[in-house]
């Protein structure tokens, strides 16, 4: 990515970085439930091949919906577009040429990971969380984080966030098309479920890489904030098996997706009320000196 003419500012934090989080959490909540009143509508006309590019559509929708508002900022200090969009791809072509084979083909984590609880906690963390929290620091770190336009603290998420997106974007359409579509009811509900995550995740990783290029923070730092992340991913997706199934019936497992959206935004919020709270106390912190 060039560099860019704009100069550097001492990290001040931007309030439209936590509105468009916020928005990101409500417009996905009320997209969800939209779709899903409609699903009975639609799934009689979406069939083959309509259903699968309907899905994938689907998939985009996260992330379209978090650019849209963050391109409606405020005007008062133009945020740099074509890098946040450059590092959205950055996740999407990391996620598919790295993430997925990695986790897939050489680790081949389906075959065994569901053996038990302990074997599905330790390898959502150590496996799927560590690398995908890794590959989305590496996006932001060995691209744009030198970059003039990486000026403030608060930057760290914003673009962390967009690599996050690329990657569940990338996670929601590898989803549909192996499934050949997906149930637009329970199909959206999971798409919102993973986009939610994967922004959370990577906001924790983002605030770390802020703190890391303005803040002379120790060796061990960055690596901290990498396990952090992965390790609420693991656990995340760990706990959210467990809340979505609800029992066992005659026929079966019986689930709850809407569970899982719950426990996604729930976790969302805290995440972004957490770091919210750390940029402020380092800006305090900050002032006072």
């Amino acid at each position: 990515m060039p560099k860019s003419s704009k100069k550097s500012t001492a990290p001040q934090g931007r309030a439209h970085v936590w509105r468009d989080e916020f928005i990101l959490i409500l417009s996905l909540i009320v997209f969800t439930g939209v779709i899903y009143a409609l699903s009975d509508t639609l799934s009689p006309m979406l069939q083959g091949p309509v259903l699968v590019w309907a899905g994938v559509l689907l998939a985009l929708v996260p992330a379209f919906i978090w650019l849209a508002f963050f391109y409606m900022q405020d005007r008062a200090e133009p945020e740099p577009k074509s890098y946040v969009f450059g590092i959205f791809i950055l996740g999407c072509l990391l996620a598919a040429a790295v993430g997925t084979p990695l986790i897939d083909s050489i680790f081949r984590v389906s075959k065994w990971m569901y053996a038990d609880s302990i074997t599905t906690l330790l390898a959502g963390i150590l496996v799927i969380g560590f690398t995908q929290e890794y590959l989305k620091y590496a996006a932001v770190r060995f691209s744009v984080y030198h970059s003039d336009e990486f000026n403030e603290a608060t930057d760290g998420i914003v673009y962390a966030t967009a690599a996050g997106l690329g990657y569940a974007t990338v996670l929601n359409m590898q989803f549909v098309i192996s499934n050949g579509g997906v149930d637009l009811g329970a199909g959206v509900i999971r798409m919102a479920v993973v986009a939610l995550a994967h922004a959370s995740f990577a906001g924790i990783v983002g605030y770390f890489l802020g703190r890391a290029k303005f803040e002379s923070e120790p060796i061990w730092w960055m690596p901290l904030g990498v396990t952090i992340a992965a390790v609420m991913n693991g656990t995340f997706n760990w706990l959210r098996g467990q809340v979505v199934q609800t029992g066992v019936n005659l026929t079966g497992a019986s689930t709850n997706p809407w569970l899982g959206l719950v426990l996604a935004a729930f976790v969302a919020l805290i995440t972004m009320g957490v770091l919210v709270w750390l940029m402020r106390r380092d800006a305090g912190v900050k002032h006072e000196k």
